[in-house]
């Protein structure tokens, strides 16, 4: 046989070996994480018409399916209880192709903005507190692992990412988002198992930005001509996000959703609230895992300047808020206690620890049934004047109003509706109502709590958990 021949049949043999070889996503790879007790999903490509054998090293089961015409195959295996024993998972197809380091643990996909993404290293110009120190002892937790999709865009669904598993340690860890990090070894320390946590945040991104097109179609003020798109500010193009950064996850089996957006919603309070359950409902049913719990950060105090967005965050605030009803198995955290004075005019606040914790207490409540853990902060329930007094009530005070001293935040009007920082606020222990007045409002007919663009509080519920903004009046 002549020497060109040879060459051109191992060259033919090679290309057919390639091609033999099952093709798995970058989701499903070495360090993943698994969603304990649970049926999921495992997918890939190979030619069509081919069988896909899977077998799983926690049981010895194999599990075999068939790639269709467009090559895609999908099996289901049981997973075990969590545990930090690392487990294989081999797919063949004539060719074996082994994964290691597999953990059985719970796993949560972390969505949304800047303030998601936000590394632990921190933003130019934007520092996370304790970040670096997370960094150097991060190696203490190697059953959390994170995979973090590229920040990119499509106009079409995509079925693969560019990214891999990372295991934690001085050489990765400063790359993971820092609010689902902190949540991550909060569940962890809680819960005594493995940790998988899927992130696709792109900063600056509106809601729009992570529906699908047959949803948007629906909103009059959204056009999807791909011309009209590229000529918008890259970070509020509608659907880009999702067809790039959550179509390629939306097949991997998770516990619940985390989210935190909303900043680039500021100024559309009057559609987000909605549109936030369209973005839910329209995962749910991608995720195929029923009504797993979604649980969001409430945007930061900051100081918006722009006429289209000035002095109406606190009607986004009141937008996530009115959320909860309208979204099942949601629950918000608020994280109007959590900037610093000079943080006025940083949108990315240091404080990203708390925030995870925060989300972690819902998690850890609502989800895995740790009802010692309080999670809610105090909400205003009902308002009263009593002659030049306004005197408040809260829900969510199982462990009863934890500060009743030096309450700011608050403020009364007239008549005239103008509203004026009270002078005057005052916890009555007896019935946990705050009595907030001002000498300038003789006869007040609202309150208002934190209800402008940056204006901290003070008051603070069990587990030192913020008192959510408000506002008692409908006025805009």
């Amino acid at each position: 046989m002549n020497r060109k021949l040879l060459l051109s049949l191992l060259f033919l043999a090679c290309a057919l070996g390639a091609v033999a070889k099952v093709r798995l996503p970058a989701l499903m790879g070495d360090h993943m994480v698994l969603q304990q007790q649970a049926d999921v999903r495992l997918w890939g490509w190979a030619r069509p018409g081919v069988e896909v054998r899977v077998t799983t090293s926690w049981d010895g089961q194999t599990v075999a399916c068939r790639a269709g015409a467009d090559s895609c195959w999908t099996a289901v295996v049981r997973t075990p209880e969590a545990s930090f024993t690392p487990y294989e998972i081999t797919f063949d197809d004539g060719e074996p192709l082994t994964l290691r380091d597999v953990l059985a643990g719970e796993v949560w996909l972390a969505a949304g903005q800047s303030n998601m993404q936000m590394p632990l290293k921190g933003f130019g110009g934007c520092c996370v507190a304790g970040g670096v120190d997370e960094v150097i002892r991060s190696a203490r937790y190697p059953g959390i692992r994170f995979f973090t999709v590229p920040t990119v865009q499509a106009y079409e669904p995509q079925d693969d990412c560019r990214a891999s598993w990372q295991v934690p340690s001085v050489h990765t860890a400063a790359e993971f988002s820092a609010t689902a990090w902190f949540f991550a070894t909060s569940l962890q320390e809680a819960l005594r198992l493995p940790v998988g946590i899927v992130v696709a945040a792109y900063g600056g991104s509106k809601v729009e930005g992570w529906l699908s097109r047959e949803v948007l179609q629906g909103y009059p003020d959204v056009c999807l001509d791909e011309d009209s798109i590229a000529r918008m500010n890259f970070m509020y193009r509608p659907m880009v996000m999702y067809n790039a950064m959550f179509a390629p996850v939306r097949n991997y089996t998770v516990r619940g959703i985390l989210w935190y957006q909303g900043e680039s919603n500021v100024g559309e309070d009057g559609t987000y609230a909605q549109r936030l359950a369209d973005m839910v409902s329209l995962w749910r049913k991608d995720l195929c895992l029923g009504d797993i719990p979604f649980y969001f950060a409430e945007i930061a105090p900051y100081d918006y300047d722009t006429p289209e967005q000035d002095e109406k965050s606190a009607y986004l605030r009141e937008a996530q808020f009115r959320a909860q009803s309208l979204i099942p198995h949601s629950a918000m955290a608020s994280t109007n206690d959590l900037v610093e004075p000079y943080e006025r005019h940083n949108i990315h606040p240091r404080n990203k620890s708390v925030i995870g914790r925060r989300l972690s207490y819902l998690a850890l409540n609502l989800t895995y049934g740790l009802k010692q853990i309080n999670c809610f902060g105090p909400q205003y329930k009902s308002w009263t004047a009593k002659g030049s007094e306004a005197w408040v009530s809260f829900d969510n005070l199982q462990m009863g109003i934890c500060r009743n001293y030096d309450l700011r935040g608050f403020e009364v009007a007239g008549d005239d509706r103008v509203f004026y920082p009270a002078d005057s606020v005052w916890l009555h222990w007896q019935t946990n109502e705050v009595v907030v007045s001002s000498k300038k409002v003789p006869r007040p007919v609202a309150v208002r709590y934190c209800f402008r663009d940056f204006q901290p509080g003070t008051m603070i519920g069990g587990n030192e958990l913020p008192t959510i903004p408000f506002r008692t009046d409908d006025w805009e």
